[in-house]
């Protein structure tokens, strides 16, 4: 098991890694919409609403799956967390362009809230290219 950390990403704000990458596969934590950069140790911001989040959510889960040797290509399975079913049409706009063609697994989880009131958090498994 190899423990995936890149400072492209928004870096962890708890006792957890930005992805773990095992048995060929890549788990990466769920990503809140924060903007970049954001420096370990400092509280990093919001974008505003829910479309720039979920940008911004795709953006860090880009490069986490970047640096464990996967792609958004490779992406197997898609949770998408949200406070308001509301929001469902603006998120999936930017989810659809941003994979394009790819079309991986997924579900769409409605919660109460999020933490720090994101309106958005992903998480995603991908395949790794071999090691």
């Amino acid at each position: 098991m190899e423990l995936i950390n890149t400072a492209d990403a928004t870096p962890p704000a708890g006792h957890y890694s930005q992805a773990v990458r095992a048995n060929g596969f890549v788990f990466v934590s769920g990503q809140l919409g924060f903007l970049a950069p954001a420096q370990a140790g400092a509280r990093p911001q919001l974008a505003a609403g829910a479309s720039a989040q979920t940008e911004e959510a795709l953006r860090s889960v880009k490069a986490i799956l970047t640096a464990a040797g996967a792609s958004l290509s490779t992406v197997s399975s898609v949770t998408v967390y949200i406070p308001d079913i509301g929001l469902w049409d603006e998120v999936n706009r930017v989810y659809e362009r941003v994979f394009g063609d790819h079309r991986p697994a997924r579900a769409v989880v409605p919660t109460r809230g999020l933490h720090y009131g994101a309106l958005v958090e992903i998480s995603v498994v991908a395949v790794a290219a071999p090691s």
